[in-house]
C-alpha cells in the first residue's frame, strides 16, 4: 500500500515541480527583459516557448538524477531543501550548456540568473506547501499506515515514541511482536511472538515493520528476516547504539555491498571550509568591535594584580593535538603550586576580584578570539580540556576521545545548555557528541545565538 502512495506522491511532486519551473522561466524572461530594461531589445516570446520544452527535459532529467522524488514516510522536510538548491543549479547549469550548443536558442545570461533563483525559490515554497497538505491529510486519517514494532526493550519503546510524536508521517504503532517479557507491555501491547508476526500483519493490516532488537539479541535477526520473507510489508532496522557513541547512521554502496558508515567527522570538504571561513569572518568582526572593551580588560588586569595580562594553557583541540589557549588571567600567579591541576569552584580563593566579575560574565574567554583565527579552534565546539583531566575522563565516559573529532570551540552546545563548570560529565559529553553527529553551519550559528541570549550570565560561571 505504501508503494502504491508513494508513487501517487511522486507523480503529484513531478507536476507541481514541472510547473514551477515553467512559471520560473517565463517570470525570469519577463523581469529581464520587462521590469529591469523595458527599453531593451526584447527577443520574441515565441524564442522562450520554443525552448521551454528542452528545459522542461532537462528539468525531468535533473530533478530524477538528485532524488527530488525518492518519497518516504519519515523523509523529514528540512533535508529536503538540500536536494532542491542542487537540482535547481544542475538544471541551470545544463540550460547553460545547451544554450552555449544551440546557438538559435533564446539566452540571457541575466535571464538565466533570475532563473535559477526563481526557481530554487519556488520549488522549495510549492514542495512546502505540497508537503504540509499530506502531512495534514496524514494527520486526518489518510494515507494512513500501520506499524508493528519487533522487539519491546528500549529500542522499541523509542520507536513507537517517536512514531507518536511525528504524527505527520502518517503511521501508527498498533502494538509489539516479541517473546513474552518479564513486564507486558500496556500501550501499545504485545500483539504475540515473532513466529506470529503473519498473523499479526494480516489481522491488524500492517504494512511497516520496525525491527528494534537490543544489540544482545542480534543473533535473532536471521530468525527474523526469514519469518519475514514472505510478507508483502516495508521494514526497517533500527540499530541499537549506546547513548554515547555519537554515532550517526550513513549508507554507503560498493559494488552492489552495502556499507554502514557508524562514526566519522562532519567537518570535512566544503562543510570544513565553510566553517572555517565562519569562523574567520565572524571572529575578525567580534576583535574589531570588542576590541575597545579588550584593551579595557588588559589594562585593568596589569594594574589590580601581579602578573601577566594573558594566561596560556595547554589544552587538546583537533585529533588531541595541544594547543597555547589564551585567557586573560583570572586567577593570582601560580595559583595551582599548592592545589595542583584542579577546576575552579565558587568562591574558590584563588579568583582575583576583577578575575570572579570577568569569568561571572565569560569575560576572561575573549582573547580565545585570536586561537580562532589561528586554526587552533573554532567558535562552536567542545570546549577544550586539559591532558590531565582528559586521561581521568578518558577511564570513567566511554567514548570521550570522540570529541577530538572537530575542533574544540568557544562555546558549544553544552555550554548553552548549562553543563559548564562543574556539572555533570556525562550531560557535557553527550551534548558534545550530538553536536559532532548533527553538525550544520545552521546548528553553529544557533549556538551562537543561545550564547549572546544566554550564556554570558551563566550561574555556573565561577
Amino acid at each position: 500500500m505504501y508503494r502504491r502512495h508513494g508513487q501517487k506522491l511522486s507523480l503529484v511532486f513531478l507536476g507541481c515541480d514541472l510547473a514551477v519551473t515553467a512559471g520560473s522561466w517565463f517570470a525570469a524572461y519577463f523581469l529581464r527583459f520587462g521590469a529591469l530594461q523595458p527599453s531593451a531589445e526584447v527577443p520574441e516570446l515565441r524564442h522562450v516557448v520554443a525552448a521551454l520544452l528542452p528545459v522542461m527535459v532537462l528539468a525531468i532529467a535533473a530533478y530524477r538524477l538528485c532524488g527530488l522524488y525518492e518519497i518516504h514516510r519519515l523523509k523529514a522536510l528540512p533535508r529536503e531543501m538540500g536536494v532542491v538548491c542542487r537540482a535547481s543549479g544542475l538544471l541551470f547549469v545544463l540550460a547553460i550548456t545547451v544554450a552555449f550548443y544551440r546557438r538559435d536558442l533564446y539566452e540571457s545570461r541575466l535571464a538565466l540568473g533570475f532563473f535559477l533563483v526563481l526557481n530554487a525559490v519556488g520549488l522549495t515554497l510549492v514542495r512546502r506547501l505540497v508537503w504540509w497538505g499530506v502531512k495534514h491529510l496524514r494527520r486526518r486519517g489518510l494515507n494512513h499506515g500501520r506499524a508493528v514494532v519487533v522487539g519491546c526493550g528500549r529500542t522499541g519503546r523509542r520507536v513507537v515514541q517517536t512514531i507518536r510524536r511525528n504524527a505527520w508521517t502518517g503511521l501508527e504503532a498498533v502494538g509489539y511482536v516479541d517473546t513474552p517479557p518479564k513486564v507486558e507491555p500496556q500501550s501499545p501491547p504485545r500483539l504475540g511472538t515473532i513466529e506470529e508476526l503473519p498473523r499479526v500483519v494480516e489481522t491488524h493490516g500492517v504494512d511497516h515493520v520496525f525491527i528494534a532488537l537490543p544489540l544482545s539479541r542480534y543473533a535473532e535477526l536471521p530468525r527474523v528476516y526469514e519469518v519475514l520473507a514472505d510478507l508483502l510489508v516495508e521494514v526497517q532496522l533500527v540499530p541499537d547504539l549506546p547513548n554515547l557513541a555519537g554515532m550517526r547512521i550513513r549508507t554507503l554502496e560498493v559494488d552492489d555491498v552495502s556499507f554502514l558508515s557508524l562514526r566519522g567527522s562532519p567537518h570535512y570538504g566544503w562543510g570544513r571550509a565553510a566553517k572555517r571561513a565562519m569562523d574567520l569572518v565572524i571572529a575578525s568582526i567580534a576583535l574589531v568591535v570588542l576590541s575597545p572593551l579588550m584593551v579595557l580588560l588588559a589594562i585593568l588586569v596589569k594594574v589590580t594584580s601581579p602578573g601577566p595580562v594573558f594566561y596560556r594553557q595547554l589544552r587538546a583541540g583537533l585529533g588531541g593535538r595541544q594547543f597555547q589557549m589564551l585567557k586573560f588571567r583570572s586567577m593570582f600567579v601560580d595559583a595551582e603550586s599548592q592545589t595542583g591541576p584542579v577546576w575552579a569552584t565558587r568562591g574558590d580563593r584563588r579568583v582575583t576580584p576583577l578575575g570572579r566579575i570577568m569569568r561571572k560574565w565569560n569575560l576572561d574567554e575573549l582573547p580565545q578570539l585570536f586561537n580562532v583565527l589561528a586554526g587552533d579552534m573554532s567558535l562552536v565546539g567542545p570546549r577544550p580540556e586539559r591532558g590531565v583531566f582528559i586521561e581521568k575522563f578518558r577511564r570513567q565516559l566511554p567514548g570521550y576521545m570522540q570529541r577530538h573529532q572537530v575542533k574544540a570551540g568557544i562555546t558549544g552546545w553544552a555550554q548553552v545548555n548549562g553543563w559548564r563548570g562543574n556539572t555533570s560529565l556525562r550531560r557535557r559529553l553527550e551534548c558534545d557528541l550530538y553536536y559532532i553527529a548533527n553538525w550544520s553551519l545552521w546548528f553553529d550559528l544557533k549556538i551562537l545565538w543561545l550564547t549572546l541570549w544566554r550564556s554570558f550570565r551563566d550561574p555556573n560561571a565561577y
